[in-house]
Parts: C-alpha cells; sequence; structure tokens
C-alpha cells in the first residue's frame, strides 16, 4: 500500500525525515518495503498484515504516528450543513444483517469536470489515476480515511431512491468494468425501485454512474458484512480497492465523517450543493471492551517489559483505546471502532510492547510459574497414538468442517445428533474453503477424502486413523453447539508382507477389528463387544455394533456400494468409528503382573461349519461359558465363505490354548477337554466341525 509522507504531514505533526519516520513504522510493525520519490513528495511502500486494515489509509497511519511521537492530529469532522427536512424515504434497507449501516447525501448541481493539480498529484503520487472531480474526491476521501463510497448519479435512479436488498436469483447488472455480470441471493445489491444498480462494497454499475451530464449526485457511505463481501468478491472474480478494505473492515463510526469531507470536497471543488441526508443505522456499533486485572503485571509477565502503568495508558490511549478502573488495578478498556483485531488482554499487551519498542525486549525467557505435563487422558491418547503406529497406521488430520455431500449418509455416533431438532448441524457462515460450510459431525468424511487423495497418487495400501473432535446442535435453547471427541480408523488395500514370495494378503473385517481392539487395550479399557448390526453406511453382513460395558459406543465395518462409488472407490474399504470420549471415561482396568509360564502350551485349530448369523463371539462365549480350568486362549484366526459352501454357511477357524502351571500337559488329558468343548459348541450352536488338526 502506498502512503504519501506530505499527506501525513496535513493530518499529522511529523519533524522526521522520510528514512527515519520509514523505520520508526517498520519498528512498530507497519513494514516499510521502500520510499521512493514522487515529484516533491516521498512514498512508502507499506506492507500490512491482514488483521490492520485500519491502517489502509493516511489516517491510520496519521494515529500510528501520533502513538509514537505523541503529537495530535490534525484531523476534524468536517461538519457540513444538512438541509432541513431530511428525506427518510430516500434510503431503505431491507437485509440489516449485511448492511449494517447505510449514509446518503444528495449534492445538487455538480459541474462535472477535470480536478485540481493538487489533487491530481496527490491521487498520482499513490499510484491512482484521475477521472473525473467527484470520482477523484470519493477516491482522494478513500485514500486519506479509509472509508470506500459511491457516487451515483442521482437523476438515474428509478424513482430517486436506494433499495439494500439481497440480490434475486437470476438478476444482472453491468458493472463499471463494462462487464455484464450474473447475481444470485448470496449478493448484497445496491438498487433504485427496479433494479440493482450497484454490488455493495464491491463495485457501482455502469447505468447509474457519473457522466459528463450529471448535475445531481447521490454520496453513499456505507458499512457491509465483510464476511458476505468477501464471498462476493471471490463469487464474481472481482476484487477492487473497495472491496479489499470492506473485507478486512472499515470504521463504521467513521460514516459521518467521510461523508462529510467529499461532500465539503464536492461542493468546494465542483460547484455542488449540500442537500438532503439520510443516515440509516440498524445495526448499531457495540465497542469491544476488555477487562485486565493488572494491565502493568501482563505486560511484565508476557514480555518482561518494566514499563509503569502511567506510560502503558499513555500508549493506550494515544492508539484510540480508553480505559476506566473497574476496582483497585483492574480495568475496562475499551477497543476503538477501527481496531476490529482487539479482543483480549494479550492483545493490549501487544499494542504497548510494538509501540515501546520490541528492541527493549530483554533476551531472556519470561518466568515461568510451572513447568506444563501432560493430563492423564492426554497420555492414554498419546498411547494410543503410538499404538496405532507400532500397526502401521499414519494419522490423519483434518479441518473440523467439511463438504455436506456425503456426511449425512453416515450413521452417527449415539447421543450426538438430536433427530427432533429442524438444524442438527451446527453452519459455517464464512468458510475458508470453499463449500466445506458445516462442523462435522463424524470423522469418516475426511478421512475418506484423505483416502481418495492416496488413491489419486496410486497408493493403494491405507491405514489411516484420527482422533478429534465433532460437532452437532444443542437441544437446550440458546446453549452452546455440544462437542465430543472421536476415533476413527479406515483400512484397505494388501498387508505389506516381509516374505516376498508369499502371496499379499487382503485387508479384511477383522484387520479393522483387530486395531480397534488393540486401541481399547491401549487405553486400558474392559474389552469391547461386537455385535452385529447394519449401520446405514455400512455393507449388510460385513458390519457390526461396537459395545463397551453394554453401551453402545460405535460401529465397524466395510464401507458400502453407494459411499464407496460417490468417493469412486474401486476397492474394499473398511471403517471403524467409536465415542472416545466414552473410552476415556470408562474405568480402567487394574493391570496385575502374572509370571510368565514355565510350561509348554498344546495348540490345536478348529474349523466349524457355522451359518453366516453365528459370530466368532457367539463361539467364544459358549466355550468360556464352562470355565474350562486348562484352556488359556480363544482366539479367532480366519474365516471363509466360498462356492462350495450354501449361500447362508460360512467356515469359521479359531485356535483353542492349553496349559497348566504346574506340569507338562498330557495328550490324553487335553484330549478329553478339547472334545468336551466340541461338543459344547455343537449342542448350543448350529456349527459342525469340519476339521481337526493338533499343534504342539
Amino acid at each position: 500500500m502506498n502512503i504519501s509522507y506530505n499527506w501525513l504531514k496535513d493530518l499529522v505533526e511529523v519533524d522526521l525525515s522520510p528514512q527515519e519516520l520509514g523505520q520508526k513504522l517498520t519498528d512498530v510493525g507497519l513494514a516499510v518495503e521502500g520510499i521512493h520519490q514522487a515529484n516533491d513528495d516521498f512514498v512508502f511502500d507499506i506492507d500490512l498484515t491482514s488483521n490492520r486494515s485500519d491502517c489502509l489509509s493516511h489516517l491510520g497511519v496519521a494515529r500510528e504516528i501520533r502513538a509514537i511521537t505523541n503529537d495530535e492530529l490534525r484531523i476534524t469532522n468536517y461538519e457540513t450543513q444538512k438541509s432541513k427536512t431530511e428525506n427518510q424515504n430516500l434510503v431503505s434497507i431491507q437485509d440489516a444483517d449485511l448492511c449494517h449501516r447505510f449514509t446518503a447525501r444528495i449534492i445538487r448541481n455538480v459541474k462535472i469536470g477535470a480536478s485540481p493539480d493538487w489533487l491530481k498529484k496527490r491521487l498520482e503520487a499513490i499510484g491512482e489515476r484521475a477521472i473525473n472531480n467527484v470520482a477523484d474526491i470519493s477516491n482522494y476521501v478513500m485514500h486519506e480515511l479509509g472509508q470506500p463510497m459511491h457516487t451515483f448519479d442521482f437523476n438515474k435512479l428509478a424513482e430517486n431512491r436506494i433499495v439494500v436488498r439481497r440480490a434475486r436469483n437470476g438478476e444482472t447488472i453491468k458493472t463499471l468494468d463494462e462487464v455484464e455480470r450474473k447475481l444470485d441471493a448470496g449478493v448484497l445489491a445496491i438498487c433504485d425501485a427496479e433494479k440493482p444498480v450497484a454490488v455493495g462494497g464491491v463495485m457501482g454499475g455502469f447505468d447509474s454512474g457519473i457522466t459528463e451530464e450529471t448535475t445531481d449526485v447521490l454520496l453513499e457511505v456505507a458499512y457491509f458484512k465483510r464476511e458476505n463481501i468477501r464471498q462476493t468478491s471471490r463469487k464474481l472474480n472481482l476484487t477492487t480497492e473497495a472491496s479489499y478494505r470492506f473485507e478486512r473492515g472499515v470504521d463504521i463510526e467513521n460514516l459521518i465523517r467521510a461523508s462529510n469531507r467529499a461532500t465539503e470536497l464536492i461542493c468546494e471543488l465542483a460547484n455542488g450543493e449540500a442537500g438532503e441526508f439520510v443516515d440509516v443505522y440498524p445495526n448499531k456499533f457495540v465497542p469491544n471492551e476488555i477487562e485486565s486485572k493488572d494491565i502493568q503485571f501482563a505486560v511484565k509477565r508476557l514480555t518482561g517489559l518494566d514499563i509503569e502503568n502511567k506510560e502503558i495508558l499513555r500508549i493506550l490511549s494515544a492508539l484510540g483505546i480508553d480505559s476506566r478502573l473497574k476496582f483497585q488495578d483492574s480495568r475496562l478498556f475499551t477497543a476503538p471502532s477501527w481496531r476490529h483485531d482487539l479482543a483480549i488482554e494479550e492483545d493490549l499487551v501487544e499494542e504497548v510492547a510494538r509501540i515501546y519498542g520490541y528492541d527493549k525486549i530483554a533476551e531472556e525467557l519470561p518466568p515461568s510459574v510451572k513447568a506444563g505435563e501432560y493430563q492423564p487422558n492426554e497420555m492414554r491418547k498419546l498411547h494410543l497414538r503410538q499404538t496405532l503406529a507400532n500397526l502401521g497406521f499414519d494419522e490423519a488430520i483434518n479441518y473440523s468442517f467439511i463438504d455436506t455431500r456425503n456426511d449425512e449418509k453416515f450413521e452417527f455416533i449415539p447421543n450426538l445428533v438430536h433427530e427432533n431438532l429442524d438444524e442438527k448441524f451446527i453452519s459455517l457462515k464464512d468458510s475458508i474453503i470453499e463449500g466445506s460450510t458445516r462442523m462435522r459431525p463424524s470423522l469418516l468424511s475426511g478421512l475418506l477424502d484423505v483416502v481418495r487423495t492416496n488413491f489419486n497418487h496410486r497408493r493403494r495400501d491405507i491405514k489411516l486413523f484420527e482422533l478429534g473432535k465433532v460437532f452437532s446442535a444443542s437441544d437446550k435453547e440458546n446453549d452452546l453447539p455440544e462437542e465430543k471427541e472421536l476415533f476413527a480408523l479406515v483400512v484397505t488395500g494388501s498387508e505389506t508382507l516381509q516374505n516376498k514370495a508369499m502371496p499379499l494378503r487382503e485387508y479384511d473385517f477383522y484387520d479393522a477389528k483387530g486395531a480397534l481392539e488393540s486401541a481399547a487395550n491401549a487405553l486400558n479399557v474392559p474389552a469391547l463387544e461386537f455385535k452385529a448390526g447394519n449401520a446405514k453406511h455400512l455393507r449388510k453382513g460385513q458390519s457390526a455394533r461396537v459395545f463397551l460395558d453394554g453401551k453402545e459406543v460405535g460401529t465397524i465395518g466395510r464401507l458400502n456400494d453407494e459411499i464407496a462409488s460417490s468417493y469412486k472407490f474401486k476397492q474394499p474399504v473398511f471403517v471403524a468409528e467409536v465415542d472416545l470420549q466414552a473410552l476415556l471415561e470408562a474405568k480402567e482396568q487394574d493391570i496385575l503382573y502374572k509370571p510368565l509360564p514355565i510350561f509348554p502350551s498344546i495348540v490345536r485349530d478348529i474349523s466349524l461349519l457355522a451359518n453366516r448369523s453365528i459370530s466368532f463371539a457367539d463361539i467364544k462365549q459358549a466355550i468360556e461359558a464352562e470355565n474350562f480350568e486348562l484352556l488359556r486362549k480363544v482366539e479367532f484366526v480366519d474365516v471363509y465363505e466360498g462356492k462350495e459352501m450354501a449361500d447362508d454357511e460360512r467356515s469359521i477357524t479359531i485356535k483353542l490354548e492349553y496349559r497348566s502351571n504346574e506340569r507338562t500337559l498330557m495328550e490324553e488329558e487335553v484330549e478329553k477337554i478339547h472334545a468336551r468343548i466340541l461338543q459344547n459348541i455343537e449342542s448350543k450352536l448350529d456349527v459342525k466341525l469340519k476339521i481337526l488338526k493338533n499343534l504342539v
């Protein structure tokens, strides 16, 4: 941004050379990238951060100089004589959410012509092209006071009035750059009684613009919602000096001053006569108040600077930040209307530090009360992450806001979404990513986007997990959105084997299930239970519901064909999502020491032909119900569903491990127990023994 040295001297006392002033501005955070001479003037090229929209004008930079030098500003409110009768029908605001304030002044008998040399030189020095006196004045005031404005040919407005409303879908406007633009309901339009005559905060319309024949001018000075201007500018692919300022925020309390200043100049340089004036202000500005219990201590604690309280208050006052004593050392500081970036005590400390001088901060760490440490649940989550990493999983960290195309296709964690609400989810008014307009109610949508990205880069073997918060609307009136912390994982592709001669093994349901069980073990919670059940995002017959202490906490299974197709997946993808909060709140199991066994075990694998409705959990429960003394483990090995079997049958292979803590087992005694177990299974469940193998 270009700032004129001579122009600054009109607004504030400056005793510094351009080079000295440039260094001072850089020291307080307004980085002067360069200084070049323009005739008898010097121009600063200042690189501003996005939060300092207040310095997008000569007045804003002059305020900074006042804080540095403690000199007074040479600025007035430019009082302009109003007409005796205000025309309140001149302006109508139909959408006060998008237009917080709108002022309009009619200036009559204007003579359009060339601007005087001094005005041309001022604009040319900062890189602006002169057009005509009225257009140049509006441009001049914007650069002087930071307030964009627009001038209409008043006699070209249907019924000589302004209506501020949302555009109607399909409406068009020919903007000043002579491009026909199509509008929609998301665009704020400045209209006359019939049609749009400007795109609010972005650009005026060609048909209502100032020409050499214009005699009566309507001067618009307004405040528009920042987020809407940003969206409109992107939507129309149209960025202007006005939109750039409105996007970052202008001073809503500066509108009258800017209007009066422009009116004064138009009357002086274009022989105009100030007429009717209207100020429609539906959304009154409420200043932000920041409480500090001890601002001097806060400055010392955060920066190490030992500054007297009197000097701190002087610096803040020079920046327009007023304060009043609340009690003892506690003060309430009021952020000025032009500083949208001041919200918390730390912001005030930063203001003090940059004006006092960052170079005065000692090269030492500020005092620390106590070193930080992990909270117990954070340690457990860290252990969970390490466990999954050891299993070959990569952690994904996705945005909390998502595209809404697929998220409602997923079944949500129990008690997360309140189905009785009309608005179940949290929508964003101004997302930084196009299309991502909802706070996520599930982790799966983001994880599957990552899988798709990996597929697009020809990586097919994927194991991912994510720990993160999800959001939903509260069913309590005027309550904040509800948050829950979840854990999700996804498995797809083939297992990478160390022995390249071995055939690749495709990941399946049990890989996802095993990872979920390992996660529960890492958190030291009771064993998870898996019960057959269909979730709407999972394939029927290849899914289960997850329970902890009898309470449902999540789902697991293969992604159904509809969602897989929407993501263009061409291979099976297995997902799981559970309520991490519920797992962390569960009572941790006592960890007991057991000596390592000194006697060998006998292992037997059995394959059972079972109906598909019978799960491994059913078989395990039937075996363990009898409490066989020498049986130590019952583990799942494999499941097989082949063409040679009936449609409703499958083969389940399990492993049984026998051991005594007192002696080496004999084959005969294991045989007796094993036979009883098989008999018990066959009597309780509809299964048949298929194969019997002994492994010692």
